[in-house]
């Protein structure tokens, strides 16, 4: 046997060895990942494929749902009134909630940006409602706004002014809803905090230099440098915009008028009121097909106008 084949020996044994570690730490990794992978395709994968499904059937949990092709989603953009009239009042929640809510994070973010004595308990009282219950919010604005003797009503009525009624009032109804959402701006104020806290202060340094004056170093120093943040609370906050359902169905049951009958509402009062489950699962693909789009669209824009460390412009 030459010296070769004597060397080969070895270097097959040590591949084969380094195989079976690589096989092992692979089934290792798969055992660790189990829970998570069991999870996902229980709880996550499969409700998905299955809505998929009933959306092109007829089903009402008693009964075994049956095929009935595209006729649920025919008769949601031919037959269906509040179909439309739920979309209209998202579309109107989300245009004007989501951008005043960004901009009232920046707002806030950039006031407790400031070097004042006692910053960290505002910082807090800001943050608080975030974590607050959404049923125990929308309770507690459903008080404020009572037109007899809520506080909002009763501080107007001290100064002469005769309070609207809030949530009875089906031009005031949505109003009060987009208002009630700057309650939880804290959320986005934390994230906005963090982003200008990371804008190197010699690019201020620099701009107070050569004479640029507070609202100039906003909006060519600051508003560019934060903007990954606001590209990422825009699409949460349409997100969240289009799903936008607890006020409603704690607060108004869709009304007065349907003027707060949200599409996330629908959804619901479809699946677990008319217990039409196919039906609402066609709803369901609905949104989620508006939300990739609408996400698509942002993403495909950024690019004109989020500024990250590096950008060549």
């Amino acid at each position: 046997m030459n010296t070769n084949q004597k060397n080969m020996k070895p270097a097959a044994a040590n591949k084969r060895s380094g195989l079976r570690m690589q096989t092992k730490e692979g089934i290792l990794g798969y055992l660790f990942a189990s829970p998570w992978i069991l999870g996902f395709l229980i709880f996550t994968l499969y409700p998905v494929c299955s809505s998929l499904y009933y959306s092109f059937t007829s089903y009402n949990t008693l009964k075994p749902p049956k095929w009935i092709g595209f006729y649920n989603y025919i008769y949601m953009f031919t037959k269906d009134p509040l179909f439309t009239k739920s979309l209209v009042n998202t579309a109107y929640y989300a245009i004007i909630s989501v951008p005043l809510g960004i901009a009232a994070g920046v707002l806030v973010a950039i006031l407790l940006n400031q070097k004042v004595k006692g910053m960290r308990l505002f910082r807090t009282l800001f943050y608080l409602p975030t974590i607050t219950s959404s049923v125990a919010t929308a309770l507690l604005w459903l008080w404020l706004m009572e037109p007899n003797f809520g506080l909002f009503n009763t501080f107007l009525g001290k100064i002469g002014i005769e309070g609207p009624g809030w949530l009875s009032d089906p031009a005031w109804s949505k109003p009060s809803l987009i208002l009630m959402s700057l309650w939880t701006v804290g959320g986005g104020m934390l994230i906005y905090l963090a982003a200008l806290q990371d804008v190197p202060q010699s690019l201020y340094e620099s701009a107070s230099i050569d004479g640029a004056g507070a609202m100039k170093q906003f909006f060519k120093i600051t508003l560019p440098m934060i903007t990954p943040t606001l590209f990422f609370n825009l699409i949460t906050g349409v997100i969240g915009g289009l799903q936008v359902f607890n006020q409603a169905f704690i607060m108004t049951n869709g009304g007065p008028a349907y003027s707060t009958y949200f599409f996330a509402y629908h959804l619901y009062t479809k699946a677990f009121t008319e217990y039409s489950m196919g039906y609402a699962s066609a709803l369901a693909w609905v949104l989620l097909v508006i939300t990739l789009v609408l996400s698509m669209i942002i993403f495909k824009t950024s690019n004109r106008w989020v500024y990250y460390d590096g950008d060549q412009k």
